[in-house]
Order: structure tokens, then sequence, then C-alpha cells
């Protein structure tokens, strides 16, 4: 019988990375990696062969990448594996053969790249390349830190490519504080870029392929300057876009007994609400026990999520999980919490064939 799966996260090197995804978030440093900046821990992902990049961990030869199951009976089976077998109980009346979501944590010590992904239109005439919508949700930020999301208005196509020419890209981004519990959407076409100091929990479709415009004139590992893609990225760049306020105060929120719900995302491919629960056991209310999976993403508290009347699946700060459709409405999820425990669940629109695009 499905149930809420946990799995084997899989860290990555990256020159802009720090030691946070250890020392916060307590994920596991390979015995080998010491003195290594590890930007990014892989949490949940489901990426068909000719996806991942060379320099990512965890991949087959192949280029596809499948998180691990660490829990429960199908412990060490891929998940690639168990949606071949239990399809219907993750992804119930979708189309796709893989999971439509892939979920990180990232640890900017430095600045990341500026950077835009792919649009539905250019993947359409570049096979390889996949679209990219993905959101941020801060957790920690230092004194000062930044999100660069979107060019000012009234930057033309003319003023980008001379702001690539003289080195002065950061003077044509909008720039917002990064503010712990904010949550940045950052759809494909949009320019942006995460600042130092800031780490962040994502959300995005199953997707490695980005255009790197600007990298802060550093140089990468090897003593060169790191490979940019400027004619690409011209292709894709939506110079109309203009970013959402990421704040809290516009934000529609549902008070239950004994949780917060709020909306922070609606996008065509995924929604994203945080849930604040208080102490003691939770029954979790019907719009969160639908006919549709969900990833938990766990920010902060402990907690034991019984669901549909199975065992509990303990959860902790930095533990992410796949939850199965619920399909037996006389069977109640709750989630008993140990300590005041905040979740960000990221969810598939109910019947969208995501893989349109891609």
């Amino acid at each position: 019988m499905a149930y809420p799966l946990k799995f084997k996260p899989v860290l990555q090197p990256r020159i802009w990375g720090g030691d946070r995804l250890h020392r916060i978030l307590g994920k596991s440093v390979p015995a080998k990696g010491a003195g290594t900046r590890w930007g990014e821990s892989w949490e949940l992902a489901d990426l068909p062969p000719g996806s991942v990049k060379a320099d990512s961990l965890g991949a087959d030869k192949d280029g596809a990448l499948s998180s691990v199951v660490a829990n429960g009976q199908w412990a060490g089976k891929t998940l690639r594996t168990v949606l071949n077998e239990h399809g219907s109980d993750y992804l119930p009346g979708r189309s796709e053969a893989y999971y439509p979501l892939l979920v990180k944590f990232l640890d900017a010590r430095d600045d990341l790249s500026v950077q835009v992904h792919p649009t539905a239109e250019y993947t359409r005439n570049h096979p390889g390349t996949h679209v990219k919508t993905e959101a941020w949700y801060v957790m920690d930020a230092t004194p000062g830190a930044k999100i660069y999301k979107g060019l000012l208005p009234g930057t033309t196509r003319e003023k980008f490519e001379n702001a690539l020419r003289t080195g002065k890209v950061a003077e044509i981004l909008q720039q917002y504080p990064a503010r712990p519990g904010d949550c940045h959407s950052l759809p494909s076409g949009m320019v942006h870029a995460l600042g130092a100091g800031v780490l962040v929990a994502e959300a995005q479709t199953p997707s490695d392929t980005t255009f790197r415009i600007f990298d802060w004139n550093r140089l990468g590992p090897d003593g060169k300057s790191r490979a940019l893609h400027l004619k690409e990225a011209l292709e894709v760049v939506n110079f109309d876009a203009q970013p959402v306020t990421s704040g809290p105060s516009h934000l529609r929120t549902h008070q239950h007994e004994d949780l917060l719900m709020c909306e922070l995302v609606q996008c065509e491919f995924f929604n994203l609400t945080r849930i604040e629960f208080d102490e003691g056991s939770v029954l979790l209310p019907p719009e969160m026990c639908d006919r549709q999976s969900q990833v938990w993403i766990v920010l902060s508290g402990q907690g034991v999520l019984d669901w549909a009347g199975q065992s509990g699946v303990a959860l902790a700060t930095g533990d992410t999980v796949l939850v199965p459709a619920a399909t037996d409405p006389q069977r109640p999820s709750y989630m008993r919490v140990v300590s005041p425990c905040t979740v960000l669940a990221a969810r598939l629109p109910q019947f969208q064939n995501s893989s349109k695009g891609n």
C-alpha cells in the first residue's frame, strides 16, 4: 500500500555553496567532502535520460537521476521504480511517466550566476532542453542579502546587450531584500539570481537546463571563467515580465483549528502552500487530503505524519516527503506535532499534463 516516501538527499558541490545544508538542515556531508562547498541538496528528483548535467552528482551514465527511497518497505528502490509499480497512487489521473517536480535546498554563500531558463516555445525548437519554472522560499538570510529577480522596467534588448558587453548586468536587475518567510516565483524567461547569504527551499519543474548570463567576473575551480550562454539567453528572456511582490501581506490564508494555511504560489506547473502546525495531534482538513499527491518540505519543527490510517512517518527540519494521493475519506490523516512545525507543501494542479512543452 502506498505510503509517504522520504528519500536520500543528493548533495551537489557548487562554487557558490556554503555549509548550511549540513549546519542548519542536518544533511550528511560525504566522507570525502571535507572543505567542499555544498550548494544544493536534491531532495526529490525523477529526471529522464539526458536531463542531468555532467557536473551533477548522483546521475546515471545516461543523464537520468531518480531519488532513492529511505523509509518503509520500498527503502532502497528508486522513485522511478516506485512510480512504475504504483504510479496511480502518486500521480492519479495524470499521464506523466516521470514525477513532474524537482525539489531542492540551495545554500548560497556567494552570489549565484545571473541566469534565465528556457520557455516552452524555446524547448519545442531545441530538443534536449526543458522548461524550467521555479520558486524560492527563503529559509535563512544574512543581513543585507538580496534576491535578484526581473529586469528594471524599460530595459530593452539593446540596453540588455549593452549591459552584457560592459559587465554592468547588476545595474539593470530588480533587487529585493532576502527575508525569511518570503516566497519568490520565477517563471521561465525571467532573469534572476540568488544573492549571497541566502538559504532557500526550491520547487521547480524537472529540468536541469540553465542559461548563464553573467557570473560576476569570477573564476571557476580550474582558474578559468565559467561558460556563458548569451545566444541562448537572448532567445528566451522575457523583457516584459514583471515580478510579483513576494511578501506575506497580500497572501490568502485559511485558518483551521490547529493550523494555518497560506497560499504562496499558483502557476500552471505547481502550487505552493505554507502550513503552520501548532502542538498536539492535528487533523488534516479535506483540502489537504484530496486525490492529488503532494510534496512536503519541512521548514522548521518536528512531527509525525499519520497518513490515511498508516503508521507514522517522522518529520524534522530539512526533511522532504512525497505524500500519496488520499483515496479513502473514511481514513483520516493526522499530523502529531512534537514542536511547532512549518511545512511548505508543493502540489500539482489537478489533471494537468505538465509534460507539455518539455
